[in-house]
């Protein structure tokens, strides 16, 4: 969209919460409009000599951007890793990188005379740069002066929204099932989540209305007027939010005055449907980078016209958790209460990773940091169909077209029972045996959510060990047995009446870290043990 033809972002100052208005400019920070200032002598800050920072330069070996093919990779054989031992550094296509302290222009290049020093809450304005540039290629906001503002991974960026935005004891609404963290950190402010419901496209447009239409402010207190969502690679659940869900969701936000914090770590990581391995094609993906870019599903910011949408974005799965760092995508008067809120937190990213990754990004450019994300969303396809293909060698998998569940209704859903003598196979007839579990291949992310039947227990079994439900019950024995999952209760926006029955239990699978003989082995243990539950 043409920045002429965009508006810029209305007044929604009414949202700021009274703690973001109370925020003043740090002292020490106002300062820094007069750094930059030709012969200016500083004596104002406690700023330590770079002089005395022991790092002369800082270098890496940085990975090529065209790393990773954009072919599935291949199986791992058992003795993959004892190649890889030996083999790494001939295989690994490197370029080295370098951060020197002193630069003939600290203002166009990085340096960590500037980039270990106290700086702004801004971060690098070199990094700042590329971040705003990457926006406005890839999620094109549909208003004119959105803004962005470092901070130190979605974990933190959700946090610093909800002081932003919220008041102690306020609600804000998300979907039935939730990343823990997100509800976890809101616990001490007094605040809680409202759940919405969901279906395959992830929260349901009509049952937003729904809670927001019949809100009773007597009885529930002040309508919540933030929602929180993960719309790609929907955490836990695995959907897929697209276009037309999205811009019905934004509708009914701007019905209603809600401000949207879109939590997206997972965006480049869409991966389409599943296809059952007899049926799959073995080829690479000859797409162009412009051309996989236009068969995302949009952010939020495309649909926002208004500058209600607070994105956040992370380099934590796509370079490394532990650099700490990401960014809001905002309206301006956010982002000014933002800064003003890290001033006196955390001040500013790292600059060790600010450094590192900003060098980085400058040396890949645009189009080979973009290569670089398309091979990553390829290596996490093959990780997800090679785990769900483990699973039907171990289970005798048949595939339904229709679910009780309303997030699985009209997908293709994957029923598991014992595996048969004769071996597995899908198909779309009934079976005798015990139906164990159930799940929908994730279209984006890291993990599957299956569902577990334990109505189908022996009745006998379907009272809990003591306090255990039976899925913790399942689940300590699948511990037990060598695999750590996450149980699903973890996952419920409203743990105390979560979206489930107590006859069934979920699971979170991560199929992302392990390599391919490990994802195996436990897809195996998950298999065997959950038999013997069944059957115990």
């Amino acid at each position: 969209m043409a920045s002429e033809k965009r508006q810029k972002a209305i007044d929604l100052s009414h949202h700021l919460s009274d703690i973001s208005r109370a925020r003043e400019t740090s002292p020490l920070k106002g300062l820094g409009k007069y750094f930059g200032r030709p012969g200016l002598i500083s004596l104002a800050g406690g700023l330590p000599s770079e002089a005395y920072f022991p790092f002369s330069g800082i270098s890496g070996d940085a990975l090529v951007a065209d790393s990773f093919s954009l072919k599935p990779t291949e199986q791992e054989s058992s003795l993959s890793w004892i190649w890889k031992l030996f083999s790494r550094t001939n295989k690994e296509k490197t370029n080295t990188i370098t951060i020197p302290k002193y630069v003939e222009h600290p203002a166009e290049d990085v340096n960590l005379a500037v980039a270990l020093q106290y700086g702004m809450a801004t971060g690098l304005p070199q990094l700042q740069k590329f971040i705003k540039e990457f926006v406005e290629k890839i999620y094109q906001p549909a208003y004119e002066d959105c803004t962005v503002m470092v901070h130190t991974g979605n974990t933190d960026g959700w946090s610093r929204c909800m002081q932003t935005l919220m008041n102690p004891g306020e609600a804000f609404l998300t979907e039935e099932w939730t990343y823990p963290s997100a509800v976890a950190s809101s616990k001490p402010y007094g605040m809680h989540a409202v759940p919405v419901a969901m279906d395959k496209d992830g929260m349901n447009p009509a049952a937003l209305r729904k809670v927001l239409a019949e809100w009773d402010t007597t009885t529930q207190g002040k309508r919540p007027h933030v929602l929180y969502t993960v719309p790609v690679g929907q955490n836990p659940v695995g959907s897929t939010m697209g276009a037309t869900r999205k811009k019905a969701i934004y509708d009914v936000c701007v019905e209603f005055d809600i401000i949207i914090v879109e939590d997206d770590p997972y965006f480049f990581l869409q991966q389409g449907e599943y296809v059952p391995k007899a049926s799959r094609a073995d080829t690479a993906d000859a797409s162009s980078e412009d051309a996989w870019l236009a068969g995302l599903a949009p952010s939020f910011l495309r649909f926002d016209y208004q500058g209600r949408v607070v994105r956040l974005d992370t380099f934590s799965k796509y370079i490394a958790p532990g650099s700490r760092l990401g960014w809001h995508t905002c309206n301006p008067l956010f982002a000014e209460r933002l800064e003003r809120q890290g001033e006196t937190s955390a001040q500013a990213p790292c600059g060790f990773g600010q450094s590192l990754i900003t060098t980085l990004l400058n040396h890949w450019q645009m189009d080979g940091y973009t290569r670089w994300l398309h091979g990553l969303a390829i290596q996490y396809k093959a990780r997800r169909d090679w785990f769900i293909d483990c699973l039907a060698e171990e289970l005798h998998i048949e595939a339904a077209t229709s679910s009780t569940v309303s997030f699985w209704k009209d997908c293709v859903v994957y029923d598991a029972y014992p595996k048969r003598s004769t071996g597995w196979l899908m198909s779309e007839k009934g079976s005798v045996d015990t139906k164990m579990l159930s799940f929908v291949p994730p279209t984006s992310g890291m993990f599957v959510w299956i569902k577990v039947h334990f109505d189908n227990l022996p009745a006998y079994r379907r009272i809990g060990e003591g306090d255990e439900s039976p899925e913790i019950q399942l689940w300590t024995k699948i511990a037990d047995a060598g695999v750590l999952i996450s149980p699903g209760w973890f996952f419920a926006a409203d743990v105390e009446n979560p979206p489930t029955d107590e006859m069934e239990g979920h699971f979170r699978i991560s199929f992302s870290n392990a390599d391919f003989d490990t994802l195996k082995k436990a897809a195996q243990i998950i298999a065997r043990e959950t038999d013997k539950f069944f059957k115990a």
